[in-house]
């Protein structure tokens, strides 16, 4: 597909707003890889996170198409999370734009000013 740089930037706003979220990111890179995580494991890998947050997050992001909420019908009941293939296929995208931020000179940003 062909963009504009109009469309160009509206599609990336619009990445960017699926992503935004003191925790969306965090919660993304522990699930990367095919990992199932329960609720109650993901709590503990991110201890900072409150309950209401981390259900609000997981939410948005089932809501957006990137996590997917498996449920086992068991007693008791077992729900895990974990990406959808085209949550998963954010790794790359995600691990490029990690190692752009690494490449920051930030003392040639200054002298540029």
């Amino acid at each position: 597909m062909e963009h504009t740089p109009l469309s160009a930037a509206e599609g990336v706003e619009e990445a960017i707003r699926m992503l935004e979220g003191r925790w969306k990111l965090v919660i993304l890179f522990h699930l990367f890889g095919g990992k199932l995580l329960r609720f109650s494991e993901l709590e503990r890998a991110i201890p900072a996170i409150s309950q209401k947050m981390l259900i609000q997050q997981l939410r948005q992001m089932e809501k957006d198409g990137i996590v997917t909420r498996i449920v086992h019908h068991q007693v008791p009941p077992k729900v895990e999370y974990g990406l959808t293939n085209w949550g998963q296929s954010l790794c790359p995208a995600l691990d490029a734009l990690l190692q752009w931020a690494e490449r920051r000179d930030p003392a040639k940003d200054e002298s540029q000013g």
